[in-house]
Parts: C-alpha cells; structure tokens; sequence
C-alpha cells in the first residue's frame, strides 16, 4: 500500500507489519488520540551513515507512554532494529528524522476521557530532513506563554499534547520577526526555547537551566553537557534568570533535530556565533563519528 506524500519529503512508516511510503492515514475520528491527545513520539537521527544515541531516543519513547498510561507495545531493541531496516529505503544523501510513536484507540470502559492501555498502537516514521538552522545561527526574542508543571501536564513525557504550547510560542515569535523565543517556568525562570534546549556562556562557564521537570531534559542536552565537562568546561545546572541571558556572552541551543546551533539575536541585542558553542558542535560531531566508528 502506497500514499502520496508531499513531494518536499521522502516518508516511509512502519506499521501493523509492513512499510508504507508516504502518509498512511492511521487515526480515525473515533480514535482516542485524534479527540482526547493520547499521543507520545521520540525523534533521533540519521546524518553521515550514523543514529547517534538512537538507542537512548528508542528507550525514552517507551517510557513516554508509560508516563501517558499508554503500553509499549514494542521493546526498545526491537524499535532501533526497524529504524536501521528503515534507514535503508533511502537514498543515503539526505538526513533522516526517525520517529517513533504509540498512541491510543480507545479510552478504558467507563471512563472514555482516560485511554485504555490495551489500545496502544505503534508505528515508526522515517522522512528526509536536511540538518541545521542555516548559517545565520537562531535570533531569540522572549515568549509571553510559559511551560507548564508536571503538576498541570506530563512534562516528563515527549507527548504531543504539549506541543500546541510549544507551536504558539514559535508562531507568536515569527510574527515578531525573530525564529524562537526564550519560555520561562512558572516561576519566571528560563526553562528552554520553544523548540530546544539552552545554553549560555559567562566569563567562560557554561550555564544551562536545572531540569525542573517543566521542560524535557534532552538527550543531546544531556551528551553537551558530558562532552562539555570531558573537554574540561565548568556546566552550571541553575535555575537561569532572563536577566543572565541578557548578560551572556554567547548563548546557543541543542536539539535532536539541529544538534549545537548558535544564537545570533536576543531581542534587540546582536550577539556572535561564540567559540564555546562551536567547540560544543564540534565535540559532539567528534563523538558521534566516532561512537558509530566503535560499533
């Protein structure tokens, strides 16, 4: 079974058994995901031949259902073992985002709002996207709508219902002129941007907001923070104020989907792509070549 696809991206899923090209239409109007958001993802990638920590993205979608009362249906091992029998339905040229998702059919008898474990479905997406943020590096602006507590939603999960937020913090600073923006916690302190995680560096010292469980602590943040610390810089895990991003000398983000990207702009202050953030990049490209290269 083929579906048409848009033609800016070569997709191929992996679902009930079987690869489907394009964009198979998997949810129906009944289906709990579609009306009541039961849906959980994870994103790694694939660039020059290797999935750096896909193993890590496989295990963390697992626990992303879990954490959303959905049931992995598939173990982890099992996942990255499809991700590779993926990967080679493509040409090999253009980076590969790889996704997988569960997600629920049903909500559990008596109560429909709650999903009903049982009706897990799995599939795995694979489509080109081509990596990076442009050699412009990301201007900054600082975003009105903040993120949310653990308290309020499943913040320890990659789950789309919180992405809504996360797409109208982006919206609201395109309007504005800038790319992304800065979002703040509840208590007002910076938390991440509203597509990756930040970092900022002062007289040297790499600082980066504490996982507060307001925001998703990253894979790559979290292999930033180690190569970073290896190569001999002090990492500070602080709670961040706007202010002390205002003071940076260099800011920049991490991400799964662009790795180490520089900051350019925050509002109306020019910054430059800093040394720190390129050593970061580099050391993580390092590590990535050659973790693969060890396999």
């Amino acid at each position: 079974m083929a579906v048409e696809t848009s033609p800016r991206s070569t997709t191929w899923t992996y679902v009930d058994g079987e690869w489907l090209s394009g964009n198979p239409p998997l949810i129906g109007p009944t289906s709990h995901a579609m009306w009541l958001g039961s849906t959980v993802f994870d994103g790694a990638r694939w660039f020059d031949g290797i999935a750096p920590d896909i193993d890590l993205h496989c295990q963390r979608v697992n626990r992303s259902a879990l954490a959303l009362g959905l049931k992995p249906v598939v173990t982890a091992e099992d996942i990255e073992g499809l991700a590779w029998e993926g990967v080679k339905k493509f040409d090999g040229k253009t980076a590969i985002y790889i996704k997988p998702m569960y997600w629920g059919e049903h909500g559990m008898p008596g109560s429909v709002v709650a999903v009903d474990p049982d009706s897990t479905r799995f599939a795995l997406c694979l489509f080109e996207a081509p990596m990076g943020e442009g050699p412009g590096g990301q201007s900054l602006t600082v975003s009105p709508f903040r993120r949310p507590t653990i308290e309020c939603m499943p913040t320890d999960a990659k789950a789309g219902c919180l992405y809504p937020n996360n797409g109208r913090i982006l919206i609201e600073a395109r309007k504005r002129g800038f790319s992304n923006a800065l979002v703040r916690d509840m208590l007002g302190n910076i938390a991440e941007t509203g597509s990756s995680n930040v970092f900022m560096v002062k007289d040297g010292v790499v600082f980066t907001p504490a996982a507060n469980r307001t925001f998703l602590a990253g894979i790559t943040r979290t292999r930033v923070i180690t190569l970073l610390r290896d190569a001999g810089f002090d990492v500070v895990e602080t709670s961040l104020t706007l202010a002390d991003f205002e003071g940076a000398d260099e800011i920049f983000t991490s991400g799964n989907y662009s790795k180490v990207v520089p900051v350019t702009k925050l509002e109306d202050r020019d910054l430059q792509p800093g040394p720190i953030a390129a050593k970061a990049k580099d050391l993580y490209m390092d590590w990535a070549h050659s973790a693969a290269s060890d396999l």
